[in-house]
């Protein structure tokens, strides 16, 4: 089973986010007014993974730190809204997505609460923005009438390239002539060496293979607009969250410590555990590429939210006018309440 956003433009994704967070939002309801009181505790959390790649849950899980609570993989995603969406209403049990995206969502009306980062930007994982050699792209301006590929709309980084055009002049009737669309990771480097796109936008693993094969160039990164941040986080529904609060613990611990556990980890050493995994997992990937791997750039220790990882977004959303004015309160988007490493903890 495979899940992976559809829509292509920037137009039918904000409509395909308004219907989810309806959708979630009439999902929780009916779960809540069905049977909250009745509803059973679970230890065992449905998720989505990506191809290739080993979360910082999976890794909790290999390393045996979620404690009693179980992982169960449903399928594959390359979309962050829709990751959160699957979690808001129901197909899920826990998701992840870029900042922005929640704050969208939880504008929306669905119902959910971030509880922990778990993928951000560093010197060493950072998303760049790259083109061909040859290309004729060589400054914001010549990105008028282009085609951007990315992994989702609506998301990281389509802020990122609205924050680098804003920066650079772009009016908001500029910034509508440049047009980002969906490209798979998996896919976005050989549809920018195929010319089908103008411009690819490629991180981790993906970024580094491309690298090492030549012939592209970087325009900019989310790195040098922004420096160090954590981007995403992962979220659960807000009525799992009351029901469930000690699983919702061991996840969140465990994967804190998985986070530390990378990061404090010889990169061979964790390369090594990350190909077992994958080679292990039984679900028809390659493994090469995380050789490229170097670090899942989480700013916070153990995962840790701070406000200005929300507060950057709904600013840019507020200027979009996606979201209105004042509308989101950023302590009512995260807690930190079941991460040891709040308040400095260890």
């Amino acid at each position: 089973m495979s899940s992976i956003i559809t829509p292509t433009t920037r137009r039918q994704f904000l409509s395909f986010l308004a219907v989810s967070a309806t959708a979630a939002t009439a999902a929780a309801a009916c779960g809540s007014a069905a049977g909250s009181s009745a509803a059973k505790k679970t230890t065992t959390l449905r998720y989505q993974g990506s191809v290739g790649q080993v979360t910082p849950a999976e890794l909790a899980q290999d390393l045996g730190y979620l404690g009693g609570v179980k992982l169960k993989w449903v399928g594959n995603t390359i979309s962050g809204p829709q990751d959160v969406q699957s979690a808001a209403t129901g197909q899920t049990d826990f998701g992840g997505a870029f900042n922005g995206a929640v704050i969208k969502l939880q504008a929306a009306g669905a119902p959910i609460t971030s509880v922990i980062g778990y993928y951000g930007v560093d010197r060493d994982q950072y998303g760049g923005f790259y083109v061909p050699d040859d290309s004729p792209v060589k400054a914001a301006r010549d990105l008028t009438g282009k085609k951007v590929g990315m992994n989702t709309l609506g998301a990281h980084y389509e802020a990122v390239l609205d924050i680098y055009l804003q920066r650079n002049g772009f009016s908001a009737a500029d910034i509508k002539k440049v047009e980002p669309l969906v490209v798979p990771p998996i896919n976005t480097e050989q549809s920018l060496r195929q010319k089908q796109i103008d411009v690819g936008v490629l991180s981790g693993i993906f970024r580094d293979k491309a690298l090492a094969t030549g012939g592209l160039r970087k325009l900019f990164s989310d790195y040098d607009l922004l420096g160090a941040f954590t981007g995403g986080t992962y979220v659960f529904r807000d009525d799992f969250l009351k029901r469930n609060p000690e699983t919702v613990r061991a996840f969140t611990s465990g994967v804190a410590k998985a986070i530390e556990w990378a990061r404090t980890t010889p990169r061979d050493q964790v390369i090594d555990r990350f190909t077992k995994i994958v080679q292990t997992r039984g679900r028809n990937e390659n493994a090469d590429s995380l050789k490229y791997w170097k670090s899942y750039g989480v700013a916070g220790k153990g995962g840790v939210i701070a406000d200005k990882e929300f507060t950057t977004w709904i600013t840019w959303l507020e200027q979009q006018g996606q979201i209105a004015k004042g509308k989101v309160k950023v302590g009512d988007l995260y807690t930190n309440k079941f991460n040891p490493y709040a308040g400095g903890g260890s």
